[in-house]
């Protein structure tokens, strides 16, 4: 894949990690405005490739009354708007063949969650598009068989792929990351660690999935280490009150200490190699 193929990706020229970042879901127009410009405003200063997310709609939930969405073509509008007003490109999950061509024209990158990866019509369905597309790795997947979920994009003569490791379950209500897998993965395609869902914990009997926010950037560190080429980071300005995956994102406002920190460390990477 080559990240030159993503329209309005900048400083891509830094050789720093690039970044995909922003609420877990869209829940309105001035919030999504506002997360965009902090973290632009973030990158651009420690010259990060960024890709605004945001999911249209949230389909996998733990309960029937949780929070799905505002609206599919209400929050893609405001995707384009995002990308509009900022110069930025977006990313968003599609859940549904249908989905892919709707989002399509609105996004630049689709998005494949991970309990959908292996769902073949669905893979195929992203890659028909022509946009890139992000695939996340099953959390019941082992990292060499994301090959097979890559390829499927490759045989649809797109080859504008990268695979996003967001951890694997660890008994029943917790999440590991084995960065023994991103050397494994990048042999097949730009490799991304998710560094705020692979701390979920899901299942629980409160039917809401809880978290360990405060290990991000340890989680976050090590990927740097171990040579991730991006980094998936869910951010919001308030996380106590976010209307989906709040127990798990960062604070926006810690979002530029802990950037900062990461390019530090890829620099001295780089440095090495």
């Amino acid at each position: 894949m080559d990240l030159n193929a993503i329209p309005k990706l900048k400083n891509l020229e830094s050789n720093n990690f690039f970044l995909l970042a922003g609420p877990c879901a869209i829940e309105g127009e001035d919030m999504a405005l506002r997360i965009a410009e902090k973290v632009i405003a973030i990158t651009d200063k420690l010259s990060i490739p960024y890709i605004f997310k945001g999911s249209f709609k949230k389909a996998n939930r733990s309960r029937i009354d949780s929070f799905t969405g505002i609206g599919d073509e209400k929050a893609l509008k405001i995707l384009k708007k995002v990308s509009e007003t900022f110069n930025v490109p977006t990313v968003t999950d599609i859940h549904e063949i249908s989905d892919a061509e709707m989002a399509a024209a609105y996004v630049d990158v689709l998005q494949i969650p991970a309990f959908l990866v292996r769902q073949t019509d669905l893979v195929v369905a992203a890659a028909n598009t022509g946009k890139v597309v992000n695939l996340k790795k099953g959390q019941f997947m082992s990292p060499e068989s994301m090959k097979h979920a890559v390829t499927k994009v490759l045989d649809c003569k797109n080859q504008q792929v990268m695979i996003t490791d967001r951890g694997t379950m660890f008994g029943y209500q917790d999440m590991i990351v084995d960065f023994r897998g991103i050397p494994t993965m990048k042999q097949f395609a730009p490799t991304v660690l998710d560094v705020t869902h692979s701390l979920q914990q899901p299942n629980q009997t409160s039917g809401v999935t809880g978290g360990r926010p405060d290990m991000i950037e340890t989680i976050a560190r090590a990927g740097i280490a171990t040579g991730v080429d991006g980094l998936f980071m869910e951010t919001h300005f308030d996380p106590a009150n976010a209307k989906s995956d709040g127990a798990n994102m960062l604070h926006l406002d810690y979002l530029e200490k802990v950037l900062t920190n990461l390019t530090a460390i890829r620099q001295t990477i780089n440095n090495l190699d």
